[in-house]
């Protein structure tokens, strides 16, 4: 009788935890970067994965903003009119945004970061891109042997590159024989981007012994520019651990490229829906800020690495 007792006294005590009444997730609205970059394919295929594992019939919109904030604004607009549960948002800006997601979440919609950061947001799931860049950097200073000119090729500014950039700048700070010739050049994110970047400093410095790219995308075109070139002897380090970079890392005909500090989209945008449905019913979270670690992929590595389409 004793132990019935016990065993009743803690189920209410479950019971009262718990929330009231748990919320079904019926409809998520996801708003990403590019839709042309397979990096945020692999977020939507986990943040699609994980909605439907929380609910089979959960209606999943996902729409691609071009890194226009206008567009970005007039999707979470949409969003909030059609009343889905809960926004995934890779922002355009960290901190432009918070408008319109205070006006989600008056709404009763939980609004969940990915990738990059965003003001107000219920929680962020992103990589550690201030580690991603540092360990991305000190490969480039440790091939270099503390010694060299190189380059840091910028991109948009999202609080994703912003951190990468700072990661990077700090491990060659430490390195008095690294000269950096430029950090401030937009890559935009894109392999034309950073081919047109990479075209501009190539003709502009005589000798450039490494680059480090804020994306996978961007060496990929700066390795395009070297070779159009005919410049050699460049070490290319980057950030995502992309399909297209594994096959470059894989490829001797690519010798320029030698490391990118990984990033797991598909786990990333998982976890992200998964926090997102536990806000949706009252969890409160122990943080709001999520930092996944990276790990470096290189020549010596890359046949064992598990990438963005690897079976989960």
């Amino acid at each position: 009788m004793k132990k019935t007792l016990l065993a009743a006294a803690a189920t209410l005590a479950l019971l009262a935890a718990a929330p009231a009444q748990a919320k079904d997730l019926k409809a998520i609205g996801i708003s990403l970067g590019s839709l042309g970059n397979p990096f945020f394919i692999a977020l939507a295929k986990g943040a699609e994965a994980e909605a439907k594992k929380i609910n089979p019939n959960v209606k999943v919109t996902t729409v691609g903003f071009d890194y226009d904030l206008g567009k970005q604004f007039t999707q979470i607009d949409n969003f909030i009119a059609a009343g889905v549960d809960m926004i995934l948002l890779n922002p355009g800006d960290a901190n432009a945004l918070e408008p319109a997601i205070r006006k989600a979440k008056a709404a009763g919609i939980v609004v969940v970061a990915v990738d990059t950061a965003a003001k107000g947001a219920d929680v962020t799931v992103t990589t550690n891109n201030v580690q991603a860049g540092e360990i991305s950097c000190q490969f480039i200073v440790d091939k270099l042997g503390g010694k060299g000119d190189v380059i840091i090729q910028n991109g948009p500014q999202v609080s994703a590159v912003v951190d990468r950039v700072n990661g990077c700048k700090s491990v060659f700070a430490k390195a008095p024989g690294i000269k950096v010739l430029s950090a401030d050049q937009d890559g935009k994110g894109s392999r034309d981007g950073g081919l047109n970047v990479m075209q501009g400093h190539l003709i502009r410095f005589p000798k450039i012994d490494a680059v480090f790219t804020i994306n996978d995308p961007q060496a990929i075109g700066t390795d395009l520019a070297a070779k159009q070139l005919n410049r050699t002897g460049i070490v290319i380090s980057s950030v995502d651990g992309a399909p297209d970079i594994e096959a470059a890392l894989a490829d001797p005909k690519s010798p320029a490229i030698q490391a990118s500090a990984s990033q797991d989209p598909y786990a990333m945008a998982q976890l992200a829906v998964k926090l997102g449905a536990d806000v949706m019913n009252g969890t409160k979270l122990e943080q709001n800020v999520v930092l996944l670690p990276s790990t470096l992929i290189t020549r010596d590595n890359v046949a064992s690495h598990k990438g963005w389409t690897s079976p989960r």
